[in-house]
């Protein structure tokens, strides 16, 4: 997979050469490249920012520096994803305007070839480089959630290692992947290591056991526990036929009933 990242802070994006995605680059798993908007300015000051038409607090980010930097990155007709095979890059922008990230969104940008991060800053990005930029790409503009930022590259770092992990052999052992939050609409159960008693507390009896039926069990029923009392809104959006026996009685137990194909609070 190819990532480029434009931003006027690309200093900010150097956690990219730590940990797993910093493995990946170097490995060649990850074709990561971060540009300065800057560098694709004319005048001697670099500006890349003016006042906003029709008035108003802040500075808007000008179009041509974006323009020139994304058709550089791979927005050219004809130059599809760098792949050679003339798809279209995603463009991926950050604002709070945008559909909110989720895991189901991190799975999908894994699958593409090519992805495109547009750090904005101050009041944004003037809005004709996205209609501009839709002849070229892929246009998405993402959130991370509701609440504002300074800039686009605290929610990029976030992203490109949301996705990144998913490129297979990023992560070490892909079973950890399966079995982590949101991999199946459900919050993680909780985990425990040695000591089995630390500070007068104990790991539950049931994971010494040694019984991985009833061990599986237990971690099911503790992810629909967590889900119900920091998540509830996710149960909303789990399909109820897929829900087993014990599923249902742990949900019962919880205040909750199945109606159809969903999963209401019961009245």
């Amino acid at each position: 997979m190819r990532i480029d990242v434009v931003s006027i802070f690309p200093e900010y994006l150097a956690a990219l050469d730590l940990s797993l995605i910093g493995k990946a680059r170097q490995d060649g798993l990850l074709d990561l490249r971060v540009h300065d908007l800057r560098d694709f300015t004319t005048d001697r000051h670099r500006t890349v920012d003016d006042t906003p038409y029709g008035g108003g607090a802040g500075m808007v980010m000008k179009p041509e520096p974006w323009a020139q930097a994304l058709a550089s990155v791979g927005g050219e007709e004809g130059a599809g994803d760098g792949s050679g095979d003339g798809g279209r890059p995603v463009l991926i922008v950050p604002s709070p305007a945008g559909a909110v990230f989720t895991q189901a969104m991190a799975y999908e940008l894994a699958e593409e070839k090519h992805l495109v991060f547009a750090c904005g800053r101050y009041e944004g990005i003037d809005e004709r480089v996205l209609e501009w930029a839709g002849e070229r790409f892929d246009v998405r503009p993402v959130s991370l959630g509701d609440y504002v930022l300074n800039g686009g590259e605290v929610a990029v770092l976030a992203m490109v290692e949301a996705v990144g992990r998913l490129v297979p052999g990023v992560v070490g052992n892909p079973e950890s992947l399966v079995e982590e939050s949101h991999s199946d609409g459900l919050l993680e159960y909780p985990v425990y290591t040695k000591p089995s008693s630390w500070r007068e507390r104990e790991v539950p009896e049931i994971l010494l056991s040694g019984n991985h039926g009833k061990i599986a069990q237990w971690r099911r029923g503790q992810q629909l526990q967590r889900t119900a009392a920091r998540r509830p809104d996710l149960l909303e959006k789990i399909d109820a036929g897929t829900l087993s026996k014990a599923d249902k009685a742990e949900l019962a137990a919880l205040g909750y009933e199945v109606a159809g194909d969903r999963i209401l609070p019961r009245r």
